[in-house]
């Protein structure tokens, strides 16, 4: 089970968000049958996505994370809510690259240059809809730049996705540090000082023995923040759920047989007798038999 931790600063001036999402990301891999390079740029999106979910106010708010860029991966989106949800795919899962000069997977060259969107369902007539242009491709740096172009907040991310020689996800995890409203240039400057000397979060994650969940984000909490002066220590807020769930059922997916219309289903009907729909989240196959798409026909006329 995935893990997030919620922290704030004694003194109010900034919130943190911390999880360890390896299960989440072997899982959507597993699922996707992806490459390492593709497991990596997923993985470091569906992290993203998740912990900004748990960032939403209220749980039954929602939101889509979607880089669209030129490269090989052509497409990633990951869909959050405010209870941990997530889901997510990436439209080339075969995608592969040569390393880059330092040996680490190239997920910037693999999502390329494009846009960032964000689209928030908060309960309200419409969604909200952020965009912002495609900083680096590496994901968290994007993230990070949305923040600041489209809600105005100075926003701190790591993400990461460590894989082994076999294929499997060794790590993975993020964190996300937000300045709030009231927050000093003393604390400002002690934040710059941590993130400047922070390693790689699964370089951090892999140091940590095996131990349960809850106490690992404890002690990657302390690790990161160690040396932070007394009056910005972080305290524990909360530890949530964070876990893949796809919500795709036979209602959802007769939803998407009635908006092709009735012309096109008329024609499915006729030359194929049948219908199979494939969730792109879970791969999940539904099938729909003659007998079925009529009732779906009659019910559009």
């Amino acid at each position: 089970m995935n893990k997030v931790l919620t922290a704030i600063d004694k003194s109010g001036s900034f919130r943190v968000y911390l999880t360890i999402s390896t299960e989440l990301v072997q899982e959507a891999a597993n699922i996707h049958q992806t490459t390492p390079l593709a497991t990596a740029a997923l993985g470091r999106v569906l992290t993203g996505a998740g912990l900004m979910g748990l960032m939403l106010k209220n749980k039954k708010d929602k939101l889509t994370v979607i880089f669209k860029g030129d490269g090989p991966a052509k497409q990633i989106l990951a869909t959050a809510d405010g209870q941990g949800n997530i889901k997510g795919y990436i439209s080339n899962p075969s995608v592969g690259l040569p390393l880059k000069e330092n040996g680490k997977l190239d997920v910037g060259g693999a999502v390329g240059r494009g846009e960032l969107t964000v689209v928030k369902d908060l309960g309200l007539k419409e969604p909200y809809v952020g965009t912002t242009e495609l900083i680096s491709g590496e994901i968290a740096e994007d993230l990070a730049s949305y923040y600041y172009i489209s809600e105005q907040q100075n926003t701190a991310i790591s993400l990461g996705v460590k894989i082994e020689r076999d294929y499997s996800v060794g790590c993975a995890g993020g964190l996300i540090i937000q300045l709030l409203p009231d927050a000093s240039e003393d604390a400002v400057s002690a934040l710059e000082k941590i993130i400047a000397q922070m390693k790689p979060i699964t370089a951090l994650i892999d140091r940590i023995d095996k131990k349960e969940p809850d106490v690992r984000l404890r002690y990657l909490l302390k690790e990161i923040f160690e040396g932070i002066p007394e009056e910005f220590a972080v305290e524990e807020l909360e530890i949530r759920n964070m876990d893949w769930n796809c919500d795709c059922s036979f209602e959802r997916l007769e939803k998407v047989l009635m908006t092709i219309g009735e012309k096109d289903l008329k024609e499915i009907i006729e030359e194929d007798g049948e219908a199979e729909l494939v969730c792109q989240f879970c791969l999940e196959k539904y099938k729909f038999d003659k007998a079925h798409l009529e009732k779906i026909l009659a019910s559009i006329r």
